[in-house]
């Protein structure tokens, strides 16, 4: 911890601006089992960065399943086509919401480019190559981990194809839950999830998605937050100056 700051899960609660449930809830493949998974971007008052030590990039908790990111390295992410920041850009399941985050919101589209095909198709595959791995240890397929890697390869797809990013699987569902219990053959996932790939490919060339993000968008919010966070009173000036003391 940095003198004078707060705890990182101080930073969450009191400086959230975007919170939301994201994984089964979201996808619509929830069962009666499934966690509440949740993300979030906090906006660390500015003049904690004017200190030696700086506000963490991220936070993990303080509830169960909860991650949150700081708004610069969540754009940062958001502009490289990371997956999951730009499907919690997306959720239905909004919880927590003040204005800079719906500012947030509202820039979305801004994050998106063709780069989606690089970035969802990689991860999938990275996914992939790692169940490969095990099957050749002698383990058991692992079921679930398939079942996100097909269903991130349909949200790619359709993203290709349309220039949205729709997170719940509709028609899918039963489909993607069969495989996730297993009872689906591996031989079948895996054409599944080949053709997804080549149907990814397939939509690159004539997608609506512009070639690259738009940076300037995202730049100029994070520059007119961070200077309207300046010129707020700093909330942790009495315990810096008390630690001073």
């Amino acid at each position: 911890m940095y003198d004078g700051a707060p705890a990182p899960e101080d930073l969450v609660r009191d400086h959230t601006v975007y919170s939301c449930v994201m994984g089964s809830r979201a996808f619509g493949l929830a069962t009666e089992e499934s966690d509440t998974d949740r993300r979030g971007v906090f906006l660390a008052p500015t003049p904690l960065f004017w200190r030696f030590e700086k506000p963490p990039t991220h936070v993990d908790g303080p509830l169960p399943e909860q991650f949150s990111w700081e708004l610069e390295r969540f754009c940062v992410l958001g502009l490289r086509a990371n997956p999951s920041i730009l499907e919690v850009l997306h959720s239905p399941l909004v919880e927590r919401i003040d204005d800079t985050g719906r500012e947030l919101l509202a820039l979305r589209g801004a994050f998106l480019s063709r780069d989606v095909h690089r970035t969802f198709v990689r991860y999938a595959a990275g996914q992939h190559k790692r169940i490969r791995a095990d099957l050749r240890t002698g383990r058991e397929p692992r079921w679930k981990p398939l079942s996100h890697l097909l269903r991130l390869l349909l949200t790619c797809r359709d993203l290709l194809r349309t220039g949205e990013l729709v997170l719940d699987v509709g028609a899918e569902r039963e489909a993607l839950l069969a495989v996730r219990r297993g009872e689906t053959e591996l031989s079948r996932v895996e054409s599944w999830a080949d053709r997804l790939v080549a149907e990814a490919d397939a939509a690159l060339p004539g997608s609506p998605l512009p070639d690259e993000p738009d940076r300037a968008r995202v730049t100029d919010f994070l520059v007119r937050t961070r200077r309207m966070s300046a010129l707020q009173p700093d909330p942790y000036d009495e315990i810096a100056q008390g630690v001073a003391d």
